[in-house]
């Protein structure tokens, strides 16, 4: 996965992990379109209200972390873009606190939470996926295209075709009618490559493509060669979907739960591949901390692999040091035994080079 969602994520399972003794660790998210005066008030009145709570230990720790709530939002004269959401609470005997002000995603939910944990919710919206699929399913009359990110679908287009059923209208030949017919049905597939063409090789493009329809379609439209290379070469696989509607867009995804389960870390897995060929080739490659930080420090890195179980402040600058010299940084999974023994053998730490340092 990329280091920046890494860090996201991180934040979010530190998050949540903790827990309260008893309901005392508070979630404020606020909407880019919600006034701040609106929530300081509210704040204000938990704070008066939380004097009444018989416990002492509750009733000090609640006031505790409203009390830094307000100290955070004293920051912001107003909403940030992209939205606000702020936790405070005391655990295991200290206040903790984080704060959430430049999400990619903006938050879609007001809310005022004090549990025994935090609403981790309206932050988990905004990790990035870190793949992105093109959808395409045909039949006879229809075609839909979507995208893939995460769990969402979301649809980018659907249209109808002109291409005439099999039976002819009277009068005419049967050979006028099949090329009559076959002329429509290759409009028709040019219109749905074009439509691809736009939806997924446009930022951000796509990490692959799935195809689905009724069989006969969308075995003639794959062998047709319609796709932009760059896209046909990308293709996962295809399914038999009987309809093109947003429903039949689902139901592709339904059907390649397998591919696209293995597709997640083929990245990850690619670069992991290419790192053990090139070192066993005697290639241009680092590993180790000394000999990959020298490779950052001549600019010599392409890609630098770090392992999850590294510290994150650590991937951080790591990853900040690559990107500034035009670099690429993929954190890899301790979970697949190629990735623990990445960490076990290299210490977690690896880069493809651009050229020799020795």
């Amino acid at each position: 996965m990329q280091t920046t969602e890494y860090e996201l994520r991180d934040r979010i399972d530190q998050l949540t992990n903790y827990r309260g003794e008893g309901t005392e660790l508070i979630t404020v998210a606020v909407p880019p379109d919600k006034s701040l005066h609106a929530v300081r008030e509210r704040i204000d009145r938990e704070y008066a209200q939380a004097a009444n709570i018989k416990s002492d230990q509750t009733r000090t720790h609640v006031q505790d972390a409203l009390g830094r709530i307000r100290r955070l939002l004293q920051a912001y004269k107003e909403t940030p873009p992209s939205g606000l959401v702020i936790y405070a609470g005391v655990v295991d005997g200290e206040l903790q606190d984080a704060v959430f002000d430049d999400l990619d995603v903006p938050v879609d939910v007001s809310l005022y939470r004090c549990a025994a944990e935090f609403e981790i919710a309206p932050v988990e919206q905004a990790l990035t996926p870190s793949e992105v699929y093109g959808l395409v399913v045909l039949e006879r009359g229809r075609a839909a295209l979507g995208r893939l990110a995460g769990e969402r679908i979301v649809s980018s287009r659907t249209f109808e075709s002109q291409v005439m059923g099999k039976s002819r209208a009277g009068g005419q030949s049967a050979q006028r009618f099949e090329r009559e017919r076959d002329r429509q049905k290759h409009e028709f597939f040019e219109q749905v490559a074009d439509a691809a063409e736009q939806t997924f090789l446009d930022e951000p493009t796509v990490d692959g493509v799935i195809l689905g329809g009724t069989t006969i379609t969308v075995d003639e439209f794959q062998q047709g060669d319609y796709l932009h290379h760059e896209l046909r070469d990308h293709i996962l696989g295809v399914y038999p979907i009987e309809y093109a509607t947003k429903q039949g867009l689902s139901q592709l995804v339904e059907r390649a739960e397998d591919v696209l389960s293995d597709a997640e870390r083929r990245r990850e897995r690619e670069s992991l591949d290419r790192f053990f060929t090139v070192l066993g080739q005697g290639g241009d490659v680092a590993y180790g901390a000394d000999e990959t930080q020298t490779a950052l420090d001549y600019g010599a890195v392409d890609v630098l692999l770090v392992s999850d179980a590294r510290p994150p402040a650590e991937i951080r600058e790591l990853e900040e040091a690559t990107t500034d010299q035009g670099g690429e940084c993929l954190v890899v999974s301790t979970d697949t035994d190629r990735g623990a023994q990445f960490d076990t053998a290299f210490g977690g730490l690896g880069a493809l080079l651009r050229f020799p340092i020795n």
